[in-house]
C-alpha cells in the first residue's frame, strides 16, 4: 500500500475531532442542528488552518443518510465518498485554475439540476479570490438566490480581494491561526497514535516553525521522520529546521548575566562557527528572554517549558532583574530590524549583544545604571538625574518639569499638573490638589506618584495631598487658560482679516465662532 501523508491521514473528518477554531465550529454545529444552514458560506484564513476541511465536513453534515446533522455518521454511503473525494454532488472547484467566465458559466449550467444522490448540490469553491471580474459577476445572481438543493462554499487566503458585492450575499468565518501549543499537542497524539517515540521539544519546535498553519507542521513531522528516521528528538529538529542550539543561547545570556563581556565573545566566536542564520539566532534569543519573563512573574512556569531546561531558566530568571530581561528583549528586536544594515550579520548580532552588555536600566531607587568591563557608557539614571532640574527642592516654578522629568503619563500626569507643590521636606512632599480635579484621584494613580518620584529622586518619597478649597493656580489652569488665550486671539485674528470682513458685507455670511482653530 502507497504511504499516506500525515496531513491527509489524520485530517479531520467530524468537527469534534477539529483543533481550534471553536466560533466557527459553535455556529455551524447550531445551524446544523436547528435546520437553519444559510446558503452560501465564506471561510477565509491563512494556508493551513482548516478551511477546506471545515467545508467538507460541512457538506458531509448536510449530505449524511442519517439526516442532516453537526454529526455525520461517517459510515453511510455518503460519508465515504466524501472523505475518498468521490461524491458526485460535491463539486470542488481550484478557481485558480479556472479564472476565465466561460469555465464559472459551465459550472453553473447544472445547478438548475437535482443532486444525483445527496440531499444538496454541494459546490466548494478554493482560492475564490482567483476568479476574474467577469466570472464574479456570471457567479453573483446564482450566488444570490440559488435553487434551494444548493449550497455554496467558498474559501480564501485573501478575502481582501473578494468584490463587495459576494460578500454581502455570504456568512463569513475567519479561521484564525492556531498557537503553537495547540499544534504541538496534536503532534504528540499524532506521534503517539503513530507509535513514534519523541522529546516534547521536538513537537514543540515544530510547532514554533509552523506559524499558525496545522497542514504545515503535519508535513514537518513528515519531514522530521524522514530526516531522522523515524527519531524525533530535539538534535534533529533543530538540525533540520536550522534553529538554534539552545544551549548556545543560554550561555549567551549567562555571560550577560554576570556582565562577563569576555565570556560573551567567546561565546559569540563558538556561535559563529555553526554558520548560523543571525536574525533567526536573534529571534532564539528574543525566545529565551520571553520565557525568563514569564518565569519572573510566575516561577512555576519554568517546570512546565518543554523547549528550555527548566533549571537554566529559573537561575537566570534569579540572575537578571526584570528591567534587563524587558531591555535586552527590546535591543534583541531592534537588532533584527538593523540586521539588514549592519555591515555584516555577524558585526549586526555582535553589536545587539554588546548593547545588551553596555546598558542597564535603573531598576530601584539608589542604583544607577552599570556599564560592562572595558566599556564607556553613560548611566542611564545618574545622567538623567544630572540633567533634571530641582533635583533637591521643588516648587511651583519647576514643578511642570518635575513631572516631566518623573517620565508620569496619561491620568497620572494629568492628576500631577492638578497639584502644586506645597512643601518638600524630610522626603514628604506636600501637594495641594485643584477641588475641580478631585475626580482623578484614585489610589493607584497615587501609587504611581510615589513610585515615579521616588525613583526620580533616587529614594523614598512620601507623597501628602491636600485638597484645597480654593482655586489653584495650578500648570492644568495655566495651560488651559494660556489655550482660551490662544483661542480668544485666534478668533479676533479671524474676525479682522479682510476676505472675512469682505464676506460678511457682501454677502451677509457669519462666522462660527465654534469652528475658529489656532493655527498652532
Amino acid at each position: 500500500m502507497s504511504y499516506v501523508v500525515l496531513a491527509r491521514k489524520w485530517r479531520p473528518k467530524r468537527f469534534t475531532e477539529m483543533v481550534g477554531q471553536e466560533h466557527v465550529l459553535r455556529a455551524l454545529t447550531n445551524a446544523l442542528d436547528t435546520g437553519k444552514v444559510h446558503h452560501a458560506f465564506l471561510f477565509t484564513g491563512t494556508r493551513g488552518v482548516g478551511k477546506t476541511t471545515v467545508a467538507r465536513i460541512l457538506a458531509k453534515s448536510l449530505n449524511c443518510e442519517t439526516g442532516v446533522s453537526s454529526n455525520p455518521c461517517g459510515v453511510c454511503a455518503a460519508c465515504r465518498e466524501i472523505d475518498e473525494g468521490r461524491f458526485i454532488d460535491l463539486i470542488e472547484v481550484d478557481a485558480a485554475s479556472r479564472t476565465k467566465v466561460d469555465d464559472t458559466r459551465e459550472l453553473l449550467d447544472n445547478v438548475q439540476y437535482a443532486p444525483s444522490r445527496g440531499r444538496y448540490k454541494v459546490y466548494l469553491i478554493d482560492e475564490v479570490h482567483m476568479l476574474s471580474t467577469s466570472s464574479f459577476n456570471a457567479l453573483l445572481k446564482t450566488l444570490e438566490e440559488p435553487p434551494p438543493h444548493v449550497k455554496f462554499l467558498l474559501a480564501t487566503t485573501d478575502p481582501q480581494n473578494l468584490p463587495a458585492t459576494v460578500l454581502s450575499r455570504c456568512l463569513q468565518f475567519s479561521l484564525k491561526r492556531l498557537s503553537a501549543n495547540m499544534i504541538a499537542e496534536r503532534l504528540k497524539f499524532i506521534a503517539t497514535a503513530e507509535q513514534l517515540e519523541f522529546e516534547p521539544a521536538a513537537p514543540a519546535l515544530l510547532a514554533r516553525a509552523a506559524e499558525g498553519s496545522m497542514r504545515d507542521a503535519l508535513s514537518l513531522l513528515d519531514q522530521l521522520i524522514a530526516f531522522g528516521g523515524g527519531t524525533l528528538n530535539e538534535e534533529n529538529a533543530r538540525s533540520m529546521l536550522g534553529t538554534i542550539d539552545r544551549g548556545h543561547v543560554a550561555r549567551l545570556i549567562d555571560a550577560l548575566a554576570r556582565q562577563d563581556g569576555a565570556a560573551l565573545m567567546n561565546e559569540i566566536e563558538e556561535f559563529d562557527r555553526d554558520a548560523p542564520d543571525y536574525d533567526r539566532a536573534l529571534a532564539e534569543v528574543a525566545a529565551l528572554l520571553q520565557r525568563i519573563a514569564i518565569v519572573q512573574v510566575v516561577p512555576d512556569a519554568a517546570t512546565e517549558d518543554e523547549e528550555f531546561d527548566s533549571a537554566a531558566l529559573a537561575r537566570l530568571a534569579q540572575a537578571l532583574s526584570p528591567e534587563d530581561v524587558q531591555l535586552y528583549y527590546q535591543i534583541a528586536l531592534g537588532g533584527r530590524r538593523d540586521l539588514a544594515m549592519a555591515p555584516e550579520p555577524r558585526s549586526g548580532f555582535e553589536m545587539s549583544l554588546l548593547r545588551m552588555l553596555a546598558f542597564r536600566p535603573e531598576s530601584a531607587p539608589g542604583r544607577s545604571a552599570a556599564a560592562a568591563p572595558g566599556v564607556t557608557a553613560a548611566p542611564l539614571a545618574t545622567a538623567a538625574a544630572a540633567t533634571a532640574p530641582a533635583a533637591s527642592s521643588v516648587d511651583a516654578s519647576s514643578w511642570p518639569a518635575v513631572v516631566e522629568a518623573a517620565g508620569l503619563t496619561g491620568l497620572a500626569r494629568q492628576f500631577a499638573l492638578n497639584c502644586v507643590p506645597a512643601s518638600f521636606e524630610r522626603d514628604v512632599l506636600n501637594l495641594k490638589l485643584d477641588q475641580e480635579a478631585t475626580g482623578l484621584r484614585t489610589r493607584q494613580i497615587e501609587d504611581r506618584l510615589v513610585q515615579s518620584f521616588s525613583k526620580y529622586f533616587a529614594r523614598d518619597i512620601r507623597v501628602v495631598f491636600d485638597t484645597s478649597k480654593s482655586t489653584l493656580d495650578t500648570p492644568a489652569r495655566q495651560r488651559a487658560l494660556a489655550d482660551q488665550e490662544r483661542l480668544a486671539r485666534a478668533a479676533r485674528g479671524f474676525e479682522e482679516d479682510a476676505a472675512v470682513k469682505g464676506l460678511r458685507e457682501r454677502f451677509g455670511a457669519e462666522v462660527d465662532a465654534t469652528s475658529v482653530k489656532p493655527a498652532n
